[in-house]
């Protein structure tokens, strides 16, 4: 399967790292325009020169929607039009497990604004021109905690992440009569970023074995497979696929 997108413009959300800079990365090598976005304006830099000239990148917090809207405005006057918008933001936000009677308000409102309502207007602000066009792809890369439970006991983040998923559904059933497809990528436990290696650092060496043996392929997957999923629904191999949440986690 020999995928590109050449003439074609995407945006990707958290791009500083991790899923983010591989997703950016693989749609750049393959011709399209990409347009990265994340708080991390050092690391966002080395995206953009990893990418290459294919890519440019801006500092957008997705939790604000008029930054959020004012950053697809100018990958549209710039492209003509955005055909791809992954929302990859999100994370814990350096949060760890904690019991319930303990979460603060701002803590869980956090992981909401950055993992949700992040994915809310950044579909929000590409759909009018998707419409228009009568096409487009969007892919929100959510978690096998949206599936089960979050490994980092993090009440918010598996709650958010489950949130995202509906929200996949529901935009699929909504867009698709203009030939808009919403799906989900869901990830299983990857070392991408400094969050994920520190939990891995935390289960010490019989805990990373317990780990890898519950994973039907026995080892860890890398960032690169999650991008190799995203570029098959960014693709035209997947015009006829919609509200579908895809796990990428080596077989549970």
């Amino acid at each position: 399967m020999n995928l590109r997108f050449d003439g074609r413009t995407v945006i990707v959300t958290g791009a500083a790292h991790g899923f983010g800079r591989a997703i950016a990365q693989a749609f750049a090598v393959r011709g399209a325009q990409v347009w990265g976005c994340d708080l991390l304006a050092d690391e966002l830099e080395e995206t953009r020169r990893l990418c290459g000239e294919n890519c440019a990148t801006r500092r957008v917090d997705v939790s604000d929607a008029e930054q959020v809207k004012a950053f697809v405005t100018e990958a549209e006057r710039a492209a003509g039009q955005v055909h791809v918008l992954v929302n990859n933001a999100g994370g814990v936000l350096g949060q760890v497990g904690r019991p319930l009677e303990t979460i603060a308000p701002p803590d869980w409102n956090a992981i909401f604004a950055v993992n949700v309502s992040g994915a809310f207007y950044c579909s929000q602000a590409v759909a009018p021109a998707m419409k228009r066009a009568r096409q487009g792809r969007i892919i929100n890369i959510s978690s096998r905690a949206g599936l089960e439970i979050s490994l980092t006991g993090i009440q918010a983040y598996a709650s958010a992440k489950a949130a995202q998923i509906g929200l996949t559904r529901q935009l699929a059933h909504e867009l698709g009569p203009w030939g808009i497809t919403v799906n989900n990528v869901s990830p299983g436990f990857v070392r991408s970023n400094p969050t994920t290696e520190r939990q891995w650092q935390s289960y010490g060496e019989e805990g990373q074995k317990r780990l890898v043996e519950s994973i039907a392929l026995k080892r860890l997957g890398a960032p690169e497979d999650i991008a190799h999923a995203v570029l098959f629904f960014a693709s035209d191999y997947a015009g006829w696929i919609t509200g579908q949440v895809l796990s990428v986690d080596g077989g549970k």
